[in-house]
């Protein structure tokens, strides 16, 4: 090991001297450097007869030098840019001194600058004849020669631009990210839907269960808390009149980290009035078609060796329906039963106490026995009031929300309901969640007194949802944890 850091140091003394000849040259990280192509444009004329070997059609590239073949007077290297990359070649005879010395000392990771015309290789690769090039930018550190064979990926997540530069895999997972998400928004764009923004410190957090981070402001000396969700603000402006709206932003939520959690995540929520949950079910299986068929060009694809159709109706089933059909031990009289769940639940060492409702049994059931088997697309509905503390009561059952949640290959990506209205119902929600908080759940709902007067100004039924697009990533990109599809993870 430290003899790999003292052959990394000299070779970083080695950049600085070229560096300090730059300077002293008159080469000083210089802006006056302009191109005119990148490498996708010219690989796309690849077979225009009329561009190849054509030496009055100069293209201008800049990009990050990634390899270099010097051979006598004959030399290939290769550039790389945000569309891709492109071999070039340098012949000694056609550059002054100065400029083949610039090319000489150049080193793999400097940003530089190429001139020349497009010609095919004997072996048929398009490669641009050089006439003129610089350095626009030293490299001081090498690029890691075996960054591609590299088990550890904390050092992947922790060291992102090196992943980026070094692994095209890597390139293609967040340009397939920022594509969903542009797919995401043109989709409500064209539904009629206004994208808005909440805030993101808030003085009550609310929206969801979940434990807060605190900052403070010195200025006005207050504990503000970093939102969970921005459901509530949301929701103000539907009683303000809005009725198809949208946001795209991050949350915050003091929880541990794993392949599916991060501590700050983005998400899609949106709200539609004069529309149900089932209505919410509606447009995300037709949102979800448009965006797979958009990005993937396709409606079946492939997540870590599974294959999930977006082609075919999703999975509609109700949270104790999907109960049934993953174990043996209830019926449908006995899941009824508080004694026969309580005995189940504890048979498979979950954590039930003499204030547990058979609501919370069977979501606590769930959580075990279903959602790390649903694979295929699939809605879960008709959840326990108690754990759902914003939704609708449903009309013919006070048991039961008209509530969904939407699971892929075994992670929730969505979470949507016909919304409370209500604002004695919601008051008495908020209390009972205080209580919870009273008692030592870190994650249960403060009282929001503001929000209770908006809803007695009077809020038209609504539907809404959140979908974690974090997640959705993941299963469009086949990557299997979510630091693969955050840019910068936290890390510990």
């Amino acid at each position: 090991m430290d003899e790999k850091i003292n052959d990394t140091h000299r070779l970083i003394l080695e950049r600085r001297k070229k560096l300090n000849t730059l300077k002293d040259n008159g080469n000083n990280y210089s802006n006056d450097f302009k191109g005119n192509s990148c490498c996708a444009e010219l690989i796309s004329m690849f077979d225009n007869d009329k561009i190849i070997d054509n030496e009055e059609e100069k293209f201008i590239i800049m990009g990050r030098m990634m390899s270099k073949r010097i051979m006598g007077r004959s030399s290939f290297a290769n550039i790389k840019d945000e569309s891709g990359n492109i071999q070039f070649y340098v012949d000694k005879k056609k550059f002054s001194e100065k400029i083949f010395k610039i090319f000489k000392d150049s080193d793999i990771g400097d940003i530089v600058y190429i001139k020349g015309f497009l010609f095919k290789t004997k072996t048929g690769e398009l490669t641009v004849n050089c006439e003129d090039f610089n350095i626009v930018t030293k490299s001081l550190r090498p690029l890691p020669e075996k960054f591609h064979g590299l088990s550890d990926q904390e050092i992947k997540y922790r060291k992102r631009y090196l992943d980026l530069i070094c692994n095209d895999e890597t390139w293609k997972t967040f340009n397939e990210r920022f594509r969903i998400i542009k797919a995401i928004r043109s989709y409500f764009d064209d539904k009629g839907f206004i994208e808005v923004e909440t805030p993101m410190m808030q003085k009550i957090p609310g929206g969801a269960t979940a434990r807060p981070f605190v900052t403070h402001h010195n200025t006005l000396d207050m504990d503000l808390f970093m939102r969970i969700a921005p459901e509530l603000y949301l929701k103000r402006l539907i009683v303000g009149g809005f009725e198809k709206i949208y946001e795209i932003n991050r949350n915050f939520r003091n929880e541990g980290v794993s392949s599916k959690h991060n501590p700050e995540f983005t998400m899609i929520e949106f709200y539609q009035t004069y529309s149900n949950y089932k209505d919410m079910m509606d447009l995300t299986e037709s949102l979800l078609k448009s965006v797979v068929s958009k990005i993937k060009g396709k409606t079946i694809i492939e997540y870590q060796g599974n294959k999930v159709d977006f082609g075919k109706p999703f999975k509609r089933i109700t949270l104790v329906e999907s109960i049934l059909d993953f174990t043996n031990d209830l019926d449908l009289s006995s899941i009824k039963d508080v004694n026969n769940v309580t005995d189940l639940c504890k048979k498979l060492n979950i954590d039930v106490t003499k204030k547990s409702s058979l609501g919370e049994m069977h979501f606590s059931l769930f959580e075990k026995l279903v959602e790390p088997n649903l694979i295929e697309p699939t809605f879960i509905t008709e959840y326990p009031i108690e754990v759902s503390p914003l939704a609708r009561v449903n009309n013919d059952n006070p048991l039961i929300a008209d509530r969904f949640e939407f699971f892929i290959m075994g992670k929730e990506i969505a979470n949507g309901f016909s919304e409370l209205n209500d604002p004695d119902d919601q008051k008495e929600r908020f209390e009972n969640q205080v209580k919870l908080k009273d008692s030592g759940d870190n994650e249960a709902m403060y009282f929001d007194e503001d929000y209770i007067e908006a809803l007695e100004y009077g809020m038209p039924p609504t539907a809404g949802e959140g979908i974690g697009i974090d997640r959705l990533v993941m299963i469009l990109t086949d990557s299997p944890s979510i630091r693969d599809v955050l840019l910068f993870p936290l890390m510990r």
